[in-house]
């Protein structure tokens, strides 16, 4: 199986988790439609108080469901929505995707990464010890980030229901696959949807360049 979001979730609410949704509609220069991070400016409480007019970088966020595996095998029992993302992919490797990677999800959102998630203490409130597990230095002693990367939406139009095969991702490249449709610029959502849950084998969408 290629990747694939296999779970969607939002939170109207300054919270430190986010609810599994059925679906989430993307907007274009925004972000999730009702989620308290949505906007064109900054809305992460820290970085409003430092200035309140920066641009909204981690509009979308993005975790790889293998760090949860990878968490349970060090003890801590985590789900897909608990660290806050809202869009939970698998069968792709997020972390090495640079700055500017465009991802398609489905063949109607466009989502630009913007950088690493970098965690603060609010993942030791949540699991105590958990920091370090989602950030550290490799043999280099170079900072090492697995929380999942921050995007914002590029382009969007409204999906229907349907869930989509999954294809692959290429990173490292901007642009379009040969062959999949673009969205026109002026479309202002896209909703990601889907039947299947986490684990259920199912995906919400599709994730390709």
């Amino acid at each position: 199986m290629g990747a694939a979001v296999t779970t969607v979730s939002s939170n109207g609410e300054y919270s430190f988790t986010k609810p599994n949704r059925d679906s989430i509609t993307l907007l274009a220069g925004l972000g999730v439609a009702g989620d308290v991070h949505a906007g064109v400016t900054v809305k992460h409480r820290s970085r409003v108080a430092q200035d309140p007019t920066q641009p909204n970088l981690r509009q979308v966020h993005l975790i790889h469901q293998e760090l949860f595996a990878e968490l349970a095998e060090a003890g801590f029992e985590v789900a897909p929505g608990d660290l806050g993302e809202n869009i939970t992919t698998s069968g792709i490797d997020l972390l090495a995707l640079p700055t500017g990677t465009v991802l398609r999800l489905g063949e109607e959102a466009v989502v630009e990464v913007t950088g690493l998630r970098n965690p603060c203490l609010q993942i030791d409130a949540f699991q105590d010890g958990l920091l370090k597990q989602v950030v550290g230095r490799d043999e280099a002693g170079e900072i090492v980030r697995k929380a999942g990367i921050m995007s914002v939406v590029r382009r969007a139009e409204w999906s229907g229901p349907a869930t989509r095969s999954p294809s692959s991702c290429r990173p490292g490249r901007t642009g379009r696959s040969s062959g999949s449709r673009s969205c026109p610029a002026s479309s202002p959502r896209c909703e990601v949807r889907g039947v299947a849950r986490a684990g259920s084998g199912g995906a919400y969408g599709d994730l390709v360049e």
